[in-house]
């Protein structure tokens, strides 16, 4: 059960379940052994004939087994400075009920209250696992062919560069590229797609992708530590530590709550007594322990945070990664959602659609021109132009100076002169005239300050975006497109789509300002995220409330500047990943209501001396155990 100051690690708090790690161990089968031996000497003390004397000792050896444990933890916080805790209210509850005689109280609270923890730690484990068991992509070896010979060794000892061997049924160790074989993959572990992917030679691929029913020959292209898989486990390790408001509060609310009732409890003690006639010392000092019992703030510390951990983890299971408590939060309240278009709205996959030369340029040779520019560039018009000119791309100039402008173009200086490939843009910021725009996404051409003409290429929208929208328009406020893409063509896809604010013609710089503009234009507190691929749309990520990188798995830019990735390009994931963040949000308010009510209700019955010890613990416990149960939900949520 997490203490009201988090000092300890997780794994310390989890005795009982052995982190996810295996199965228990003798030392973490333990405290059930002595748990069980406390319970024979409590009903030996019932049981037997006699007095005090003979009793005593008993209760006193049931109450030791138990409470030896919670005693030497609440000691230790004290050296820290920290009192407050409720291994102090269990001290100092039963050292008062052995003070006032209520022996069978002392040891009974002490043998059900740490019953009652190690249940809470059996259940937390059990979410532990269970997501450990989601994110469960580490590759157990590698098969590496090395001087024609096959070895089975650590994936972390493989180079990038060598050819591994996956056989049916056996996870992919490391990212690379298949060089022979072909056959169907399970991608559901990374992407939560479900359907098979089939893969043939020159299909990239990435480590925790299993192979269903073909022999693979990869070339690895990263080592084990820099792969895809290795990254999300280790953003899915750390994300509990970075907590959400509603998990700062707790901590908090704990740190005044618990001295807060420890006073009253004091008050509750000592003053009746004095101002209530026939008032008894002894009544009003067993309902003080009373209130300390019941006053531990576990149900609220222990299921907050385990909450959002299962939120994650029931995201991950979904195929989107939320790097932490506080980026779930977040997207349960984005306001506005602005979205970059190539390759996030759209397939990001050009087509040439149109070649329109000057007089005197022929098609082939503006083509050809173009083709030069876009070389050095990874931009998908650069691979769309160099698509459409199949084998016939000329060769690079290896003393040329390339320049690529971002959200303008490319300039490519050498012997033969200036070229320009890009925008509208670009050739203005030469003082190149452009005769007549294209409709659409278009790049202009110019050759040492003669305009020859433009290539104009078209994209479609992605499979599913129209009904994407459509959710999203039910879950957020406001829809905007940002994009450095021509403007007529964004507010053709915005208007196909749905959207109705649509800007284009964006540099980077002019991305960040409409995002803030958006951002002031929102009410204050609501959030406004930016969906894009995480590497061109850089800075306006980091500027967003909340960053959503889209189908970029194997990137690392975008995992790095991303706080929620999906692990396909669907944009069905951005609905999923909002309702999911709404329901684990919802179930945390259900456990902080229902645990508040239920101790205060309880509190009041105790100082009316309507509740006894035994009440105490079951208000405590009991509802500590219900919460966790329910804080399990978020886990097993279908998107």
């Amino acid at each position: 059960m997490s203490h009201t100051h988090h000092t300890h690690s997780a794994c310390e708090s989890c005795r009982a379940c052995s982190c996810a790690h295996g199965e228990n161990t003798p030392e973490e089968q333990a405290p059930w052994t002595k748990i069980i031996w406390a319970a024979v000497f409590f009903a030996a003390a019932l049981a037997v004939p006699g007095g005090v004397a003979v009793k005593l000792p008993l209760y006193i050896v049931s109450y030791l087994l138990c409470g030896t444990e919670v005693l030497l933890k609440s000691v230790r916080n004290i050296r820290r400075g920290e009192v407050f805790d409720e291994n102090f209210l269990m001290a100092i509850a039963t050292f008062g009920a052995f003070a006032i005689g209520e022996y069978p109280e002392a040891a009974a609270v002490m043998l059900f209250y740490q019953t009652g923890e190690m249940l809470q730690e059996m259940a937390a484990g059990k979410s532990r696992r269970n997501i450990v068991k989601l994110m469960d992509l580490r590759p157990d070896f590698a098969r590496v062919i090395r001087n024609g010979q096959e070895e089975k060794i650590n994936p972390r000892d493989v180079q990038v560069g060598e050819i591994t061997r996956v056989l049916p049924g056996e996870r992919i160790a490391l990212d690379g590229i298949i060089t022979d074989g072909e056959g169907n993959l399970d991608t559901s572990a990374l992407t939560g797609e479900s359907r098979p992917v089939h893969a043939q030679p020159g299909k990239e691929v990435l480590a925790g992708f299993i192979s269903l029913d073909g022999a693979l020959q990869i070339r690895t292209q990263k080592t084990y530590a820099t792969s895809a898989v290795a990254k999300i486990l280790e953003l899915t390790e750390t994300a509990a530590n970075k907590k959400s408001s509603a998990e700062k509060f707790i901590t908090r609310f704990a740190r005044i709550y618990t001295p807060a009732v420890v006073c009253v409890a004091v008050l509750v003690a000592l003053v009746p007594p004095f101002i209530v006639p026939d008032a008894s010392f002894k009544t009003w000092f067993y309902r003080a322990l009373i209130f300390l019992v019941i006053s531990c703030p576990c149900a609220l510390v222990l299921s907050v945070p385990l909450g959002f951990f299962g939120g994650i983890g029931g995201a991950a299971k979904n195929g989107i990664l939320i790097k932490g408590g506080s980026y779930l939060e977040r997207l349960a309240r984005i306001y506005t959602l602005a979205f970059d278009k190539t390759g996030t709205l759209t397939q990001g996959v050009f087509e040439v659609t149109h070649i329109a030369p000057q007089p005197g340029t022929a098609p082939d040779e503006l083509l050809q021109l173009a083709a030069r520019a876009e070389q050095a560039s990874n931009h998908p018009i650069a691979k769309a132009i160099l698509r459409r000119c199949a084998g016939e791309i000329p060769a690079a100039d290896p003393q040329a100076f390339v320049r690529e402008r971002a959200g303008e173009g490319v300039e490519i200086e050498s012997g033969n002169g200036l070229l320009l490939a890009g925008n509208a843009r670009l050739l203005e910021g030469h003082h190149i005239q452009i005769p007549q725009l294209g409709q659409g996404t278009c790049v202009y051409v110019a050759q040492d300050g003669v305009y020859k003409g433009r290539i104009e290429l078209g994209d479609k929208p992605k499979e599913g975006a129209h009904k994407a929208l459509k959710e999203l328009k039910s879950l957020v406020k406001r829809t905007v497109v940002l994009s450095g893409d021509n403007p007529a063509a964004v507010q053709k896809t915005a208007q196909e789509l749905g959207i109705s604010q649509a800007y284009g013609g964006l540099l980077p710089a002019d991305k960040v300002s409409c995002l803030e503009k958006l951002m002031e234009d929102a009410p204050k507190g609501s959030i406004t995220a930016f969906a894009g691929d995480g590497i061109n749309d850089a800075p306006v990520l980091a500027r967003a409330d909340l960053a959503l990188a889209m189908g970029a798995l194997g990137s690392d830019a975008a995992i790095e500047a991303a706080d929620v990735v999906l692990m396909t390009d669907e944009l069905k994931k951005i609905p999923a990943a909002i309702r999911i963040a709404r329901k684990t949000l919802w179930v945390v308010k259900q456990n902080v209501v229902f645990a508040l009510t239920v101790k205060a209700g309880v509190l009041v019955l105790g100082v009316l001396g309507l509740a006894n010890m035994w009440t105490a613990v079951f208000a405590d416990v009991g509802v500590s155990l219900l919460a966790v149960a329910n804080s399990l939900r978020p886990l097993y949520f279908k998107e």
